[in-house]
């Protein structure tokens, strides 16, 4: 019997007695109940985007462009969502993308989501921007499956403590979001003036940092945290990177380096030829360059130049499992799920970060049921129309 659908029959069967899902089911749905009753500043700073929102409407189009040909009689009941990335077995190719500032969805933040995922068996990848610590993260966590994602600083010192500090925490693999070291053009959040980072929100691994605290010149507190977040604002980001300061990650992290935020081919090889282990195909979810390339249309022509020499990740507008299908048919080995399970933290805590990845998940092995797709690697172009 299929393991990942039993929350279908869950539903189902708990509706005999008269008990509807707390929460929307449709992620498109999800959304509108999010909008409704979140707290609108910080629904908006999840929900928006860059400019006009054109490459977030993208992201989401270009999914609908793409068909899967169902196959009959293919005698599939128990699809295999297994697979192997990076040396780790999975029991799903869906991890938890890295999103910031939880606080200002539920006070548990980003240890709700790391015990939700844990229970879950599902990777959870913890932003550097994080409103706990990463070693809050890690014990919440359990033992889970993590990643840590570094938004690299300007003082190297300050990002190779980052590094150490991970790494000792058992986060297993480095996701480093390069498209982030500028904060786009975001009119939601600039027409209400609003930057959780300024509020303290969202700095927590800095302000826990022996190298940042040593840059404020004394302990940190409520007394000082504005004075924190000014300091944060000099230092977040490094727009001078170049490919030629790769070398100090593999330096300083002795596990899988997945570079976030590629759209070209050209990057993609640059990043294989300077021993990156993956790539993340990413436009950050519409949030930094509006009128970019949806996601889903760069994933192939990346996927094709770098063939098996790095693993290749996705994110951006997944809210299906046929989307997880999709992408995979296009070239990526697993995708990263993000503001869905965000709105679920919103709207009940770790229950709903828990219904969004098992919604996610039943969604994605019923679909292969339904279209005759035995495994995750019998997912090929082939699958979908051309």
């Amino acid at each position: 019997m299929a393991v990942l659908a039993d929350y279908q029959r869950e539903i189902y069967f708990r509706g005999l007695d008269g008990v509807l899902p707390a929460l929307p089911t449709d992620l498109d749905a999800l959304e509108r109940t999010a909008e409704r009753r979140l707290e609108p500043r910080a629904f908006a700073y999840v929900a928006g985007a860059a400019g006009t929102e054109s490459t977030a409407r993208a992201n989401r189009a270009a999914f609908e462009r793409r068909r899967i040909i169902p196959r009959m009689l293919s005698g599939v009941s128990e699809p295999d969502t297994s697979l192997e990335l990076f040396g780790e077995r999975m029991a799903a190719p869906v991890l938890l993308a890295p999103v910031g500032v939880l606080t200002i969805m539920h006070p548990d933040g980003e240890l709700a989501v790391a015990r939700a995922a844990t229970g879950l068996g599902t990777t959870m990848v913890l932003s550097t921007a994080a409103a706990h610590s990463m070693e809050q993260v890690a014990e919440a966590s359990a033992g889970g499956p993590r990643w840590y994602q570094l938004y690299w600083p300007k003082d190297r010192d300050l990002a190779e403590s980052f590094l150490d500090r991970a790494r000792a925490a058992g986060y297993r693999a480095l996701v480093v979001t390069l498209d982030n070291h500028t904060l786009a053009w975001r009119p939601r959040d600039l027409d209400q003036a609003y930057l959780p980072f300024l509020r303290g929100v969202g700095i927590a691994n800095y302000v826990t940092d022996p190298v940042f605290q040593k840059a404020v010149g004394s302990p940190i507190g409520d007394h000082n945290l504005r004075e924190a977040a000014l300091a944060w604002t000099e230092i977040f980001g490094d727009a001078s990177l170049s490919w030629k300061d790769l070398p100090f990650l593999r330096d300083h992290w002795n596990g899988p380096i997945i570079l976030k935020g590629i759209l070209h081919a050209d990057d993609a090889r640059r990043a294989a030829d300077a021993g990156m282990d993956g790539v993340v195909v990413s436009n950050h979810g519409g949030r930094q360059a509006d009128g970019a390339i949806a996601s889903l249309d760069a994933l192939p022509t990346v996927a094709a130049a770098v063939g098996d020499r790095v693993g290749v990740l996705f994110d951006s507008g997944v809210r299906t499992g046929s989307d997880v299908i999709k992408a995979l048919a296009l070239g990526a080995r697993a995708v990263l799920l993000g503001r869905p399970y965000v709105y679920g933290l919103g709207l009940a805590g770790e229950a709903g970060v828990r219904h969004v990845i098992r919604s996610l998940l039943a969604d994605l092995e019923i679909t292969m049921m339904v279209c005759g797709i035995p495994a995750i690697g019998e997912i090929t172009s082939e699958t979908l129309t051309s």
